[in-house]
Protein backbone atom coordinates (compact mmCIF):
# COMPACT_ATOMS: atom_id res chain seq x y z
CA UNK A 1 0.00 0.00 0.00
CA UNK A 2 1.46 3.36 -1.03
CA UNK A 3 1.61 6.30 1.33
CA UNK A 4 -1.12 8.10 -0.55
CA UNK A 5 -3.62 5.24 -0.42
CA UNK A 6 -6.66 5.40 1.82
CA UNK A 7 -6.61 3.18 4.88
CA UNK A 8 -9.79 1.19 5.33
CA UNK A 9 -10.17 1.07 9.07
CA UNK A 10 -12.05 -1.61 10.89
CA UNK A 11 -11.70 -4.09 13.75
CA UNK A 12 -8.37 -5.37 12.37
CA UNK A 13 -6.82 -1.89 12.07
CA UNK A 14 -7.31 -0.11 15.39
CA UNK A 15 -6.20 3.48 15.52
CA UNK A 16 -3.53 5.48 17.25
CA UNK A 17 -5.61 8.41 18.50
CA UNK A 18 -3.65 11.62 19.08
CA UNK A 19 -5.68 13.78 21.44
CA UNK A 20 -4.61 17.38 20.94
CA UNK A 21 -5.21 19.61 23.94
CA UNK A 22 -2.89 22.56 24.55
CA UNK A 23 -0.22 21.35 22.12
CA UNK A 24 -1.55 22.73 18.84
CA UNK A 25 1.29 22.07 16.42
CA UNK A 26 2.71 19.23 14.32
CA UNK A 27 6.41 20.05 14.83
CA UNK A 28 8.27 18.80 17.91
CA UNK A 29 5.12 16.96 18.94
CA UNK A 30 6.21 13.83 20.79
CA UNK A 31 2.71 12.34 20.90
CA UNK A 32 2.11 12.74 17.16
CA UNK A 33 5.58 11.42 16.30
CA UNK A 34 5.13 8.40 18.56
CA UNK A 35 1.68 7.61 17.22
CA UNK A 36 2.78 7.96 13.58
CA UNK A 37 5.54 5.43 14.20
CA UNK A 38 3.04 2.98 15.70
CA UNK A 39 0.18 2.77 13.22
CA UNK A 40 -2.65 4.66 11.51
CA UNK A 41 -3.20 8.00 13.23
CA UNK A 42 -6.47 9.74 13.98
CA UNK A 43 -5.81 13.34 15.14
CA UNK A 44 -8.55 14.42 17.53
CA UNK A 45 -9.52 17.68 19.19
CA UNK A 46 -12.45 17.76 21.60
CA UNK A 47 -14.07 21.09 22.44
CA UNK A 48 -15.41 20.53 25.94
CA UNK A 49 -18.27 22.83 26.98
CA UNK A 50 -17.83 21.90 30.64
CA UNK A 51 -14.25 23.18 30.56
CA UNK A 52 -15.40 26.54 29.25
CA UNK A 53 -18.07 26.74 31.93
CA UNK A 54 -15.35 26.98 34.60
CA UNK A 55 -14.82 30.33 36.38
CA UNK A 56 -11.31 30.75 34.91
CA UNK A 57 -12.47 30.42 31.28
CA UNK A 58 -13.12 33.29 28.86
CA UNK A 59 -13.93 33.93 25.24
CA UNK A 60 -10.49 35.37 24.52
CA UNK A 61 -8.94 32.02 25.45
CA UNK A 62 -11.10 30.18 22.96
CA UNK A 63 -10.61 32.74 20.21
CA UNK A 64 -6.83 32.39 20.38
CA UNK A 65 -7.06 28.62 20.65
CA UNK A 66 -9.45 28.35 17.71
CA UNK A 67 -7.07 30.36 15.51
CA UNK A 68 -4.31 27.92 16.42
CA UNK A 69 -6.71 25.06 15.72
CA UNK A 70 -7.62 26.36 12.27
CA UNK A 71 -3.95 26.45 11.29
CA UNK A 72 -3.32 23.02 12.82
CA UNK A 73 -6.18 21.46 10.84
CA UNK A 74 -4.58 22.77 7.66
CA UNK A 75 -1.18 21.39 8.63
CA UNK A 76 -2.64 17.95 9.37
CA UNK A 77 -4.66 17.94 6.16
CA UNK A 78 -1.45 18.64 4.26
CA UNK A 79 0.04 15.52 5.86
CA UNK A 80 -2.87 13.45 4.58
CA UNK A 81 -5.22 13.09 7.55
CA UNK A 82 -7.31 16.07 8.66
CA UNK A 83 -8.04 16.83 12.29
CA UNK A 84 -11.26 15.34 13.66
CA UNK A 85 -13.02 18.00 15.73
CA UNK A 86 -15.80 17.00 18.09
CA UNK A 87 -17.76 18.90 20.76
CA UNK A 88 -18.82 17.18 23.95
CA UNK A 89 -17.43 15.00 26.71
CA UNK A 90 -14.11 13.45 25.71
CA UNK A 91 -14.97 10.00 27.08
CA UNK A 92 -18.17 9.89 25.04
CA UNK A 93 -16.16 10.86 21.95
CA UNK A 94 -13.44 8.29 22.61
CA UNK A 95 -16.03 5.58 23.24
CA UNK A 96 -17.67 6.35 19.92
CA UNK A 97 -14.35 6.10 18.08
CA UNK A 98 -13.48 2.89 19.88
CA UNK A 99 -16.85 1.35 19.00
CA UNK A 100 -16.54 2.33 15.33
CA UNK A 101 -12.86 1.73 14.63
CA UNK A 102 -11.09 0.36 17.66
CA UNK A 103 -8.43 2.34 19.52
CA UNK A 104 -5.04 0.70 19.85
CA UNK A 105 -3.56 3.52 21.93
CA UNK A 106 -4.31 7.05 23.06
CA UNK A 107 -1.57 9.67 22.77
CA UNK A 108 -1.45 13.14 24.32
CA UNK A 109 1.08 15.33 26.05
CA UNK A 110 1.01 15.54 29.82
CA UNK A 111 -1.05 18.52 30.90
CA UNK A 112 -0.68 20.55 34.08
CA UNK A 113 -4.03 22.29 33.83
CA UNK A 114 -6.72 23.55 36.14
CA UNK A 115 -8.68 21.43 38.59
CA UNK A 116 -11.28 20.52 35.99
CA UNK A 117 -8.75 19.12 33.51
CA UNK A 118 -7.01 17.26 36.35
CA UNK A 119 -10.28 15.51 37.25
CA UNK A 120 -11.09 14.95 33.57
CA UNK A 121 -7.74 13.26 32.94
CA UNK A 122 -8.30 10.92 35.89
CA UNK A 123 -11.62 9.92 34.31
CA UNK A 124 -9.91 9.30 30.96
CA UNK A 125 -7.27 7.15 32.65
CA UNK A 126 -9.98 5.01 34.25
CA UNK A 127 -11.72 4.65 30.87
CA UNK A 128 -8.48 3.60 29.19
CA UNK A 129 -7.82 0.98 31.84
CA UNK A 130 -11.36 -0.37 31.62
CA UNK A 131 -10.96 -0.72 27.85
CA UNK A 132 -7.37 -2.02 28.03
CA UNK A 133 -6.12 0.93 25.98
CA UNK A 134 -2.60 2.21 26.60
CA UNK A 135 -2.43 5.96 27.16
CA UNK A 136 0.95 7.44 26.22
CA UNK A 137 1.63 10.86 27.79
CA UNK A 138 5.05 12.23 26.81
CA UNK A 139 6.21 15.51 28.34
CA UNK A 140 6.24 18.79 26.45
CA UNK A 141 7.44 21.00 29.31
CA UNK A 142 10.18 20.52 31.88
CA UNK A 143 7.61 19.27 34.38
CA UNK A 144 8.09 15.87 35.99
CA UNK A 145 5.04 13.89 37.02
CA UNK A 146 5.24 12.23 40.45
CA UNK A 147 8.42 14.12 41.26
CA UNK A 148 9.98 12.95 44.51
CA UNK A 149 11.87 16.18 45.29
CA UNK A 150 13.41 19.16 43.52
CA UNK A 151 17.03 18.00 43.76
CA UNK A 152 18.49 17.90 40.26
CA UNK A 153 15.33 19.36 38.71
CA UNK A 154 17.15 22.18 36.87
CA UNK A 155 19.71 19.88 35.26
CA UNK A 156 16.88 17.58 34.21
CA UNK A 157 15.19 20.54 32.54
CA UNK A 158 18.40 21.37 30.69
CA UNK A 159 18.78 17.80 29.50
CA UNK A 160 15.21 17.61 28.24
CA UNK A 161 15.45 20.90 26.35
CA UNK A 162 18.73 19.81 24.75
CA UNK A 163 17.15 16.71 23.20
CA UNK A 164 16.55 16.77 19.42
CA UNK A 165 13.21 18.20 18.34
CA UNK A 166 10.69 15.67 17.06
CA UNK A 167 10.36 16.12 13.30
CA UNK A 168 6.95 16.46 11.69
CA UNK A 169 5.80 13.09 10.29
CA UNK A 170 6.40 12.85 6.54
CA UNK A 171 2.77 11.89 5.99
CA UNK A 172 -0.29 10.40 7.64
CA UNK A 173 -2.41 7.73 5.95
CA UNK A 174 -5.92 9.07 5.32
CA UNK A 175 -8.77 7.31 7.08
CA UNK A 176 -11.96 6.91 5.06
CA UNK A 177 -15.47 7.78 6.22
CA UNK A 178 -14.43 10.20 8.91
CA UNK A 179 -16.39 13.42 9.18
CA UNK A 180 -13.87 16.13 10.14
CA UNK A 181 -16.47 18.13 12.05
CA UNK A 182 -16.59 21.86 12.66
CA UNK A 183 -14.62 24.08 14.99
CA UNK A 184 -17.29 25.57 17.26
CA UNK A 185 -17.59 29.23 18.11
CA UNK A 186 -17.26 30.58 21.60
CA UNK A 187 -21.00 31.12 21.60
CA UNK A 188 -21.50 27.44 20.75
CA UNK A 189 -19.54 26.60 23.90
CA UNK A 190 -21.61 28.95 26.06
CA UNK A 191 -18.92 31.61 26.37
CA UNK A 192 -19.97 35.22 26.80
CA UNK A 193 -18.92 37.87 24.31
CA UNK A 194 -15.42 38.92 25.31
CA UNK A 195 -14.12 41.85 23.26
CA UNK A 196 -10.33 42.12 23.30
CA UNK A 197 -9.56 44.35 20.31
CA UNK A 198 -5.76 44.26 20.65
CA UNK A 199 -5.47 40.56 21.42
CA UNK A 200 -2.58 38.67 19.88
CA UNK A 201 -3.58 36.53 16.89
CA UNK A 202 -3.15 32.79 17.34
CA UNK A 203 -1.45 30.20 15.18
CA UNK A 204 2.02 28.78 14.76
CA UNK A 205 2.92 31.12 11.93
CA UNK A 206 2.32 34.14 14.18
CA UNK A 207 4.34 32.50 16.94
CA UNK A 208 7.32 31.87 14.68
CA UNK A 209 7.27 35.50 13.58
CA UNK A 210 7.36 36.65 17.21
CA UNK A 211 10.22 34.30 18.01
CA UNK A 212 12.24 35.57 15.05
CA UNK A 213 11.69 39.27 15.75
CA UNK A 214 12.38 38.87 19.46
CA UNK A 215 15.66 37.03 19.00
CA UNK A 216 16.95 39.25 16.19
CA UNK A 217 15.50 42.67 17.04
CA UNK A 218 12.94 43.30 19.78
CA UNK A 219 14.77 41.43 22.55
CA UNK A 220 17.90 43.55 22.40
CA UNK A 221 16.89 45.61 25.45
CA UNK A 222 14.72 42.96 27.10
CA UNK A 223 16.61 43.00 30.39
CA UNK A 224 16.06 46.69 31.09
CA UNK A 225 12.72 47.21 29.32
CA UNK A 226 10.65 44.26 30.52
CA UNK A 227 9.56 45.86 33.81
CA UNK A 228 7.70 48.90 32.48
CA UNK A 229 4.43 48.58 30.56
CA UNK A 230 5.60 51.52 28.45
CA UNK A 231 8.29 49.34 26.85
CA UNK A 232 7.40 45.74 27.75
CA UNK A 233 4.69 45.20 25.14
CA UNK A 234 7.41 45.32 22.49
CA UNK A 235 10.53 44.29 24.43
CA UNK A 236 9.11 41.04 25.82
CA UNK A 237 8.93 38.03 23.52
CA UNK A 238 5.10 37.82 23.72
CA UNK A 239 5.45 34.06 23.27
CA UNK A 240 3.70 33.17 26.52
CA UNK A 241 0.34 32.64 24.80
CA UNK A 242 1.92 30.38 22.18
CA UNK A 243 3.50 28.36 24.97
CA UNK A 244 0.18 28.17 26.82
CA UNK A 245 -1.57 26.66 23.79
CA UNK A 246 1.41 24.84 22.35
CA UNK A 247 1.60 26.38 18.90
CA UNK A 248 5.35 26.48 19.61
CA UNK A 249 7.20 24.09 21.88
CA UNK A 250 9.31 25.05 24.86
CA UNK A 251 12.18 23.05 23.40
CA UNK A 252 12.25 24.87 20.07
CA UNK A 253 12.07 28.27 21.76
CA UNK A 254 14.87 27.32 24.16
CA UNK A 255 17.11 25.95 21.44
CA UNK A 256 16.50 28.97 19.20
CA UNK A 257 17.40 31.27 22.10
CA UNK A 258 20.66 29.47 22.83
CA UNK A 259 21.48 29.38 19.12
CA UNK A 260 21.09 33.15 18.86
CA UNK A 261 23.22 33.62 21.98
CA UNK A 262 26.00 31.64 20.33
CA UNK A 263 25.75 33.80 17.21
CA UNK A 264 25.99 36.95 19.32
CA UNK A 265 28.96 35.57 21.25
CA UNK A 266 30.94 35.40 18.02
CA UNK A 267 30.47 39.15 17.51
CA UNK A 268 30.46 40.16 21.18
CA UNK A 269 32.98 42.97 20.65
CA UNK A 270 30.49 44.84 18.46
CA UNK A 271 29.01 47.75 20.43
CA UNK A 272 25.75 46.80 22.14
CA UNK A 273 26.01 43.09 21.42
CA UNK A 274 27.22 42.11 24.89
CA UNK A 275 24.15 43.69 26.48
CA UNK A 276 21.94 42.04 23.87
CA UNK A 277 23.38 38.64 24.70
CA UNK A 278 22.86 39.35 28.39
CA UNK A 279 19.21 40.09 27.66
CA UNK A 280 18.80 36.71 25.97
CA UNK A 281 20.58 35.05 28.88
CA UNK A 282 17.99 36.61 31.18
CA UNK A 283 15.25 35.36 28.91
CA UNK A 284 16.66 31.82 28.97
CA UNK A 285 16.45 31.96 32.76
CA UNK A 286 12.76 32.86 32.54
CA UNK A 287 12.15 29.79 30.42
CA UNK A 288 13.46 27.71 33.33
CA UNK A 289 11.24 29.57 35.78
CA UNK A 290 8.19 29.02 33.55
CA UNK A 291 8.41 25.28 34.19
CA UNK A 292 9.57 25.74 37.79
CA UNK A 293 6.22 27.26 38.67
CA UNK A 294 4.25 24.75 36.62
CA UNK A 295 5.96 22.02 38.63
CA UNK A 296 4.42 23.49 41.79
CA UNK A 297 0.85 22.99 40.54
CA UNK A 298 1.74 19.57 39.15
CA UNK A 299 2.93 18.55 42.62
CA UNK A 300 0.10 20.29 44.48
CA UNK A 301 -3.11 20.60 42.38
CA UNK A 302 -4.95 22.12 45.34
CA UNK A 303 -2.86 25.29 44.86
CA UNK A 304 -5.67 26.56 42.64
CA UNK A 305 -8.10 26.53 45.55
CA UNK A 306 -6.38 26.31 48.94
CA UNK A 307 -3.67 28.27 50.74
CA UNK A 308 -0.35 26.50 50.33
CA UNK A 309 0.45 27.19 53.99
CA UNK A 310 -2.59 26.27 56.05
CA UNK A 311 -1.72 28.83 58.72
CA UNK A 312 -3.27 31.44 56.41
CA UNK A 313 -6.66 29.74 56.33
CA UNK A 314 -9.25 32.23 57.54
CA UNK A 315 -6.90 35.21 57.29
CA UNK A 316 -8.95 36.91 54.58
CA UNK A 317 -12.74 36.79 54.36
CA UNK A 318 -14.19 33.91 52.36
CA UNK A 319 -16.47 36.30 50.49
CA UNK A 320 -15.02 39.18 48.50
CA UNK A 321 -16.15 42.77 49.08
CA UNK A 322 -18.21 43.04 45.89
CA UNK A 323 -17.79 46.82 45.52
CA UNK A 324 -14.00 46.64 45.81
CA UNK A 325 -13.79 43.62 43.52
CA UNK A 326 -15.91 45.32 40.87
CA UNK A 327 -13.92 48.56 41.02
CA UNK A 328 -10.63 46.68 40.69
CA UNK A 329 -11.94 44.46 37.88
CA UNK A 330 -13.21 47.46 35.90
CA UNK A 331 -10.12 49.61 36.40
CA UNK A 332 -11.95 52.13 38.57
CA UNK A 333 -10.04 52.07 41.86
CA UNK A 334 -8.91 55.70 41.71
CA UNK A 335 -5.26 54.64 41.46
CA UNK A 336 -4.31 55.64 37.90
CA UNK A 337 -1.53 53.13 37.37
CA UNK A 338 -3.57 50.21 38.70
CA UNK A 339 -6.56 51.23 36.59
CA UNK A 340 -4.44 51.72 33.46
CA UNK A 341 -3.01 48.24 33.89
CA UNK A 342 -6.45 46.65 34.23
CA UNK A 343 -7.83 48.54 31.26
CA UNK A 344 -4.81 47.61 29.16
CA UNK A 345 -5.43 44.01 30.14
CA UNK A 346 -9.04 44.27 29.00
CA UNK A 347 -7.92 45.61 25.64
CA UNK A 348 -4.87 43.44 24.96
CA UNK A 349 -5.15 40.29 27.07
CA UNK A 350 -1.57 40.76 28.28
CA UNK A 351 0.53 42.56 30.87
CA UNK A 352 4.20 42.33 31.72
CA UNK A 353 4.97 40.31 34.79
CA UNK A 354 5.81 43.07 37.26
CA UNK A 355 2.44 44.65 36.55
CA UNK A 356 0.68 41.31 37.00
CA UNK A 357 2.37 40.98 40.36
CA UNK A 358 1.34 44.50 41.35
CA UNK A 359 -2.28 43.92 40.30
CA UNK A 360 -2.53 40.74 42.37
CA UNK A 361 -0.74 42.36 45.29
CA UNK A 362 -3.08 45.36 45.23
CA UNK A 363 -6.15 43.12 45.22
CA UNK A 364 -4.86 40.85 47.98
CA UNK A 365 -3.28 43.40 50.31
CA UNK A 366 -4.77 46.84 49.73
CA UNK A 367 -8.29 45.59 48.99
CA UNK A 368 -7.97 42.47 51.17
CA UNK A 369 -9.76 40.31 48.61
CA UNK A 370 -9.47 36.51 48.66
CA UNK A 371 -6.87 35.56 46.07
CA UNK A 372 -9.07 32.86 44.58
CA UNK A 373 -11.64 35.41 43.37
CA UNK A 374 -9.22 38.04 42.07
CA UNK A 375 -7.13 35.24 40.59
CA UNK A 376 -10.10 33.98 38.61
CA UNK A 377 -10.72 37.42 37.14
CA UNK A 378 -7.10 37.77 36.06
CA UNK A 379 -7.17 34.24 34.64
CA UNK A 380 -10.09 35.25 32.44
CA UNK A 381 -8.31 38.41 31.32
CA UNK A 382 -4.92 36.82 30.52
CA UNK A 383 -5.02 35.37 27.02
CA UNK A 384 -1.86 33.50 28.01
CA UNK A 385 -3.48 32.02 31.12
CA UNK A 386 -1.32 29.09 32.19
CA UNK A 387 -2.77 27.50 35.36
CA UNK A 388 0.58 26.06 36.40
CA UNK A 389 2.08 29.54 36.57
CA UNK A 390 -0.97 31.57 37.44
CA UNK A 391 -2.07 29.89 40.66
CA UNK A 392 1.33 29.52 42.35
CA UNK A 393 1.99 33.15 41.45
CA UNK A 394 -1.43 34.25 42.74
CA UNK A 395 -0.55 32.76 46.10
CA UNK A 396 3.00 34.10 46.03
CA UNK A 397 1.78 37.64 45.42
CA UNK A 398 -0.82 37.21 48.17
CA UNK A 399 1.62 36.04 50.84
CA UNK A 400 0.08 32.60 51.46
CA UNK A 401 2.94 30.31 50.40
CA UNK A 402 4.82 30.58 53.68
CA UNK A 403 8.23 30.52 51.94
CA UNK A 404 8.32 33.82 50.07
CA UNK A 405 8.93 37.37 51.16
CA UNK A 406 5.74 39.35 51.68
CA UNK A 407 6.00 41.93 48.92
CA UNK A 408 3.35 44.65 49.01
CA UNK A 409 3.70 46.84 45.95
CA UNK A 410 3.11 50.54 46.54
CA UNK A 411 0.89 51.48 43.56
CA UNK A 412 2.05 55.11 43.58
CA UNK A 413 5.75 54.27 43.72
CA UNK A 414 5.32 51.66 40.97
CA UNK A 415 3.61 54.32 38.88
CA UNK A 416 6.43 56.80 39.42
CA UNK A 417 9.09 54.18 38.69
CA UNK A 418 7.54 52.40 35.70
CA UNK A 419 5.56 55.19 34.04
CA UNK A 420 7.40 58.36 35.10
CA UNK A 421 5.85 60.66 32.48
CA UNK A 422 2.37 59.17 32.79
CA UNK A 423 2.43 58.02 29.16
CA UNK A 424 0.87 54.64 29.91
CA UNK A 425 -1.67 56.11 32.32
CA UNK A 426 -2.86 58.73 29.85
CA UNK A 427 -3.25 56.10 27.12
CA UNK A 428 -5.70 54.00 29.11
CA UNK A 429 -7.19 56.60 31.49
CA UNK A 430 -8.02 59.55 29.21
CA UNK A 431 -10.20 61.04 31.95
CA UNK A 432 -6.95 62.18 33.58
CA UNK A 433 -5.89 64.31 30.64
CA UNK A 434 -6.23 67.56 32.59
CA UNK A 435 -4.09 66.37 35.52
CA UNK A 436 -0.62 68.02 35.61
CA UNK A 437 2.33 65.70 35.19
CA UNK A 438 3.48 66.16 38.78
CA UNK A 439 0.13 64.84 40.06
CA UNK A 440 -0.63 62.13 37.50
CA UNK A 441 0.46 59.32 39.85
CA UNK A 442 -1.64 60.55 42.80
CA UNK A 443 -4.29 62.90 41.36
CA UNK A 444 -6.18 63.13 44.66
CA UNK A 445 -3.41 65.47 45.83
CA UNK A 446 -4.16 67.97 43.03
CA UNK A 447 -6.28 70.97 43.95
CA UNK A 448 -8.26 70.65 40.73
CA UNK A 449 -9.20 67.00 41.27
CA UNK A 450 -12.72 67.63 42.56
CA UNK A 451 -13.66 69.96 39.73
CA UNK A 452 -11.59 68.72 36.77
CA UNK A 453 -11.41 64.97 37.36
CA UNK A 454 -13.90 63.70 39.95
CA UNK A 455 -16.98 63.88 37.69
CA UNK A 456 -15.33 61.36 35.31
CA UNK A 457 -12.83 59.46 37.46
CA UNK A 458 -13.31 58.02 40.97
CA UNK A 459 -11.45 58.97 44.09
CA UNK A 460 -9.10 56.33 45.48
CA UNK A 461 -10.93 53.36 46.91
CA UNK A 462 -8.62 53.01 49.93
CA UNK A 463 -5.76 54.87 51.57
CA UNK A 464 -2.96 52.69 50.23
CA UNK A 465 -0.55 53.45 53.07
CA UNK A 466 -3.02 52.51 55.81
CA UNK A 467 -4.26 49.44 53.89
CA UNK A 468 -0.72 48.18 53.33
CA UNK A 469 0.15 48.60 57.01
CA UNK A 470 -2.90 46.59 58.06
CA UNK A 471 -2.12 43.81 55.57
CA UNK A 472 1.54 43.61 56.53
CA UNK A 473 0.77 43.29 60.22
CA UNK A 474 -1.90 40.65 59.56
CA UNK A 475 0.25 38.49 57.27
CA UNK A 476 3.40 38.72 59.37
CA UNK A 477 1.38 38.08 62.51
CA UNK A 478 0.69 34.56 61.28
CA UNK A 479 4.41 33.82 61.03
CA UNK A 480 5.28 34.32 64.68
CA UNK A 481 5.18 30.76 65.93
CA UNK A 482 7.13 27.54 65.64
CA UNK A 483 4.28 25.65 63.98
CA UNK A 484 4.36 28.11 61.08
CA UNK A 485 8.09 27.61 60.58
CA UNK A 486 7.73 23.84 60.63
CA UNK A 487 5.06 24.02 57.96
CA UNK A 488 7.19 26.41 55.91
CA UNK A 489 10.13 24.00 56.07
CA UNK A 490 7.98 21.21 54.68
CA UNK A 491 6.72 23.44 51.86
CA UNK A 492 10.27 24.51 51.01
CA UNK A 493 11.42 20.91 50.88
CA UNK A 494 8.70 20.07 48.38
CA UNK A 495 8.35 23.21 46.27
CA UNK A 496 11.33 25.48 46.82
CA UNK A 497 13.99 26.15 44.21
CA UNK A 498 17.41 24.55 44.62
CA UNK A 499 20.85 25.94 43.91
CA UNK A 500 21.08 25.18 40.22
CA UNK A 501 23.45 27.59 38.54
CA UNK A 502 20.56 29.30 36.76
CA UNK A 503 21.43 32.93 36.30
CA UNK A 504 18.60 35.02 37.53
CA UNK A 505 18.46 38.73 38.28
CA UNK A 506 18.50 39.26 42.03
CA UNK A 507 18.65 35.58 42.96
CA UNK A 508 20.69 35.05 46.09
CA UNK A 509 23.25 32.29 46.42
CA UNK A 510 22.00 29.27 48.33
CA UNK A 511 22.74 29.32 52.05
CA UNK A 512 23.17 26.49 54.47
CA UNK A 513 20.43 27.91 56.65
CA UNK A 514 17.01 26.74 55.55
CA UNK A 515 15.58 30.06 56.63
CA UNK A 516 17.91 31.80 54.15
CA UNK A 517 16.87 29.32 51.47
CA UNK A 518 13.29 30.43 51.92
CA UNK A 519 14.36 33.94 50.97
CA UNK A 520 16.45 32.84 48.00
CA UNK A 521 13.39 31.65 46.12
CA UNK A 522 11.57 34.95 46.30
CA UNK A 523 13.25 36.86 43.51
CA UNK A 524 11.47 34.85 40.84
CA UNK A 525 8.22 36.61 41.47
CA UNK A 526 9.46 39.75 39.72
CA UNK A 527 11.08 38.31 36.66
CA UNK A 528 8.93 35.85 34.74
CA UNK A 529 8.26 37.88 31.59
CA UNK A 530 7.92 35.89 28.39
Amino acid sequence: MGKTASLKTGPTTPLQVVWFKRDLRVHDHAALAGAAASGPVLPLFVAEPSLYAQPDAAGRHWEFLSECLHELTQDLAALGQPMIVRTGDVIDILQGIHDSYGIAALWSHQETGNGWTYARDKRVLRWCRQNEITWHEPRQFGVTRKLHDRNGWASGWDNQMAEPQHPTPASLLPIVKTNPGQIPSGQDLGLAHDPCPQRQPGGREEGLKLLETFLTDRGQNYRREMSSPVTAFDACSRLSTHLAYGSLSMREITQATYSQMRILKDVEQTPGVKAWRASLSSYAGRLHWHCHFMQKLEDEPSLEFKNLHKAYDGLRPDEADSAKLEAWAKGETGFPFVDACMRALHQTGWLNFRMRAMMMSFASYHLWLPWQVSGQHLARMFTDYEPGIHWPQSQMQSGTTGINTVRIYNPVKQSEDQDPTGQFIRTYCPELGAVPDQHIHAPWNWDGFSTEVAPRYPGRIVDHVIAARFAREAVYGVRKNGAFRKGADQIQDKHGSRKSGIRHTGQRAAKSSRRKTHKSATSAQLDLDL
